[in-house]
């Protein structure tokens, strides 16, 4: 079993026309659950039912999901599983599948088990919950994000190739901004809510987290459709990837009102991500984005926190001492709300609506950083409340004005933590926001960090390593590095002499760097510190022809990184005049 197999919809159909069989693939996901050593992700692994439908597939059938690992999150059933919305208390098992998990279920895919999140989906921080906390895929130090933290993380730590979560107001887009992945949160009733746990009914989506946009696309295109059983299911056009104009128009927030709280790198690189955007082609239209943030009060302020009060049924008043005191101290105010303030509520939200979609009258999308700014875990723990409403910023308004949206990465910022986009649309028009994101997607895998970014050295317990491939930050093999505690360094070039290779096979493709007896050019890479007592076990994965060398850098000194073997050259596509892994892939 290759250790380095990307868990991908391409990487896994390939691997399994090479023979490979889902029993070894679902192995190799927990082998992998079991090294990276975080007990916070899963709350119910099933291992030995997954096996067991791994065992049970049979031959390849030309299901569109046969032998594919993926997770859920808690608050969604899966026959046989149990079910308990992060609140023991709560927990039943499940008798039968949720809607999508069936449509899923017949595709072929395999289910892993179950992720931990906010208690009861509420909060955008990922760690109000009574398990513990999943740590996050890029930087420990952050909050994994919420309330679907184990569906992103397991994504983001390459266990599963998909996974399933929430999303109320950002709990599927925020979470992936925070752990540089894909969130896809669909028009309202696109998928069935039957057999989810509910946040607010009335706002409640699953949404679905992916490496890639074509992935996360697939996996809703699947499952979406009309459920006659869910009363909030609604006949949307059918999913399909529309055909877009060169020229498309997209509102963006103006200077003043374009919220980072003072995250400069987050401001930089959201204008950045702008400009790439209208060297495409769009239209950029700049407009006051306040009346949407005054629909975002009214989630947390208004009678939707007594929506919330009824998700939780009596407990908050018969049992309150089972749900989490930062669950309990969110929706206790709603119990004193009346069907008064319930009306007004309403009231006040058509009113805003009516001003927003003037504010977008002919855009074809609003685009928006996903997160203003980062969160660490100290940050949370000093001040549970704020923190969590920053990072909803510009998510909580698009459930109450009915848009559809993803979050897709966009390369690293300036500091190398990523940079995430989310593109929001009107309900119906999820295909149109999936068709700009493939070329946010696409030009994002062409950024390079600048040449001030992480100038660190590493610690005296650090190992300074260079790589050149999909090790690199956002590529499909980062989460190898990050997961053993490896960090950024700074981006640099190689001494004039080397030359770069697509090696053949993959997936993930990789290339191969090897030093030249002639000839050759400066290639671009990253330098990373991994820590000493990691280094073994990394060198461990490392794969013929790939071997760990010393790589001259274009400044004259030297580090380890990785080469290639001559003879692994066989068959290879020298890529050399790209100058680099991320330009090629941007090239193809």
């Amino acid at each position: 079993m290759p250790r380095d197999l990307a868990f991908t919809l391409a990487g896994l159909r390939a691997a399994y026309g090479r023979g490979l069989q889902p029993e070894a693939v679902i192995a190799e996901a927990f082998r992998r659950l079991d090294a990276l050593g975080d007990p916070g992700i899963f709350l119910h692994e099933a291992r030995a039912q997954a096996l067991a439908e791994a065992r049970a597939l049979g031959a390849p059938d030309g299901r569109p999901l046969w032998g594919i690992p993926y997770a859920v999150k808690d608050n969604i059933d899966v026959a046989g599983m149990p079910t308990t919305a992060a609140c023991p208390d709560f927990a039943y098992e499940a008798t039968a599948d949720a809607f999508v998990v069936a449509r899923l279920r017949a595709a072929g895919a395999i289910c892993l088990g179950k992720t931990n999140l906010d208690q009861f989906a509420t909060g955008l921080v990922g760690v109000r919950t009574p398990y513990p906390v999943p740590r996050n895929a890029i930087d420990p130090a952050l909050v994994p994000g919420g309330s679907s933290s184990g569906s992103a993380v397991a994504v983001a730590q390459s266990l599963v190739a998909f996974s399933l979560g929430t999303d109320t107001a950002g709990s599927g887009r925020v979470p992936a901004a925070l752990n540089d992945i894909v969130g896809l949160k669909p028009s309202l009733g696109a998928l069935s809510s039957a057999g989810m746990v509910p946040a607010c009914r009335t706002l409640d989506t699953i949404s679905v987290f992916a490496g890639s946009v074509a992935d996360a696309w697939e996996v809703f295109a699947l499952t979406a459709g009309f459920d006659p059983a869910d009363a909030f299911s609604r006949p949307l056009p059918p999913p399909r990837l529309a055909s877009l104009p060169e020229a498309v128009t997209v509102a963006v927030p103006d200077a003043a009102s374009l919220r980072t709280f003072g995250d400069e790198a987050q401001a930089a690189h959201f204008h950045a991500t702008v400009e790439r955007l209208r060297a495409q082609g769009a239209q950029v239209r700049e407009i006051d984005l306040s009346p949407f943030y005054a629909v975002a009060e009214l989630l947390y302020s208004g009678p939707w926190v007594a929506e919330r009060v009824a998700a939780v049924g009596s407990r908050l008043v018969t049992a309150p001492e089972t749900l989490h005191e930062v669950t309990r101290a969110i929706l206790t105010p709603g119990l004193s709300l009346s069907a008064v303030d319930a009306f007004n509520g309403l009231y006040r939200l058509q009113e805003l609506r009516r001003v927003c979609a003037q504010a977008l009258e002919g855009a074809d999308f609003l685009c928006v950083p996903t997160i203003p700014c980062f969160v660490t875990r100290d940050e949370i723990a000093a001040d549970p409340f704020g923190p969590n409403s920053r990072l909803g910023t510009y998510t909580n308004f698009v459930n109450l004005l009915d848009l559809c949206g993803i979050a897709v990465p966009t390369g690293p910022r300036a500091d190398g933590r990523p940079g995430s986009l989310t593109l929001l649309a009107r309900k119906g028009e999820d295909g149109r926001a999936a068709a700009l994101a493939l070329r946010v997607e696409r030009a994002g895998a062409a950024v390079t960090l600048p040449t001030d970014a992480h100038g660190h050295a590493p610690a005296s317990d650090e190992i300074a390593l260079a790589v050149c491939g999909a090790h690199m930050a956002g590529l499909p093999l980062n989460g190898e590095l990050t997961a053993r505690g490896g960090r950024l360094l700074r981006p640099a070039r190689t001494a004039p002499h080397y030359r770069l290779f697509s090696l053949p096979g993959g997936p993930p493709a990789r290339p191969g760097l090897l030093r030249a007896t002639e000839g050759g050019a400066a290639i671009a890479l990253e330098v990373w510190a991994l820590p000493r007592a990691a280094v073994g076990e990394f060198l461990a994965g490392i794969p013929a022809p790939l071997v760990i060398g010393t790589v001259e850098l274009e400044d004259g000194r030297t580090v380890k990184g990785f080469l290639c073997e001559p003879h692994g050259l066989k068959g290879a596509r020298d890529i050399t005049a790209s100058g680099g892994w991320r330009a090629a892939l941007a090239e193809e």
